[in-house]
């Protein structure tokens, strides 16, 4: 078996779908959590292939950017979709993730400069919770005609996995809330959260905001 180590920074963050994927597969990896608050990343950060996080070392072999590697993963392992048409769909999932999330990080980044409540709110109205409808307009469609309670197909995916923990980080956020009742997406969070391979992980993992 190849050794892994997967870098990223002490949050969930990018690589957190990558996580929770090893521990899916039951497969052991480092998981090398870099200090940002010292020199350690930038002295490392010279030295990674696109000068940042998270990149996955498969034995000598460096593989960045958090996409190819939760894709890469999710393939190796068998979690990226049982046939052609589901694994599309599930890159579909993702994407429609990563146009949300391009929304979402505004906020995460006013809230890091210091943007007072009030630009926050507004940020929020006039831009998260818009975003917010249609992203949960999307995902509540997909669980609606789910038999499983997977997004994807009748068994659990790296989509899955990204939803999972980006529905985790509104809550904390207090955004879930916020936007009504979202009974399927909290069902689906706790489905995902309470796999037998991912129980013991995420009850002990360090609580962070992202």
């Amino acid at each position: 078996m190849p050794s892994y180590k997967l870098s990223y920074f002490p949050v969930r963050g990018l690589a957190e779908s990558a996580r929770l994927l090893f521990h899916l597969a039951g497969v052991p990896f480092e998981d090398e959590r870099v200090n940002f608050l010292d020199d350690t990343w930038e002295k490392m950060k010279g030295k990674t292939p696109m000068g940042q996080l998270p990149v996955l070392t498969v034995d000598d072999f460096e593989i960045p950017q958090s996409a190819a590697i939760n894709r890469y993963l999710a393939r190796k392992f068998g979690f990226a979709g049982k046939t052609p048409e589901e694994e599309a769909w599930v890159d579909a999932v993702v994407d429609q993730f990563k146009d949300f999330f391009a929304e979402f990080r505004k906020l995460v980044i006013a809230k890091r400069v210091g943007k007072s409540a009030e630009e926050l709110e507004k940020l929020t109205a006039e831009v998260i919770k818009p975003a917010m409808d249609v992203y949960f307009k999307v995902l509540n469609g997909l669980l609606e005609k789910s038999k499983s309670g997977y997004l994807i197909g009748d068994s659990i995916t790296f989509a899955d996995l990204y939803i999972a923990d980006n529905i985790q980080t509104l809550k904390k956020y207090g955004l879930l809330e916020a936007s009504g009742e979202q009974p399927k997406l909290a069902a689906h969070l706790e489905k995902v959260y309470s796999h037998p391979n991912l129980k013991s992980y995420i009850a002990s993992r360090p609580v962070t905001e992202i």
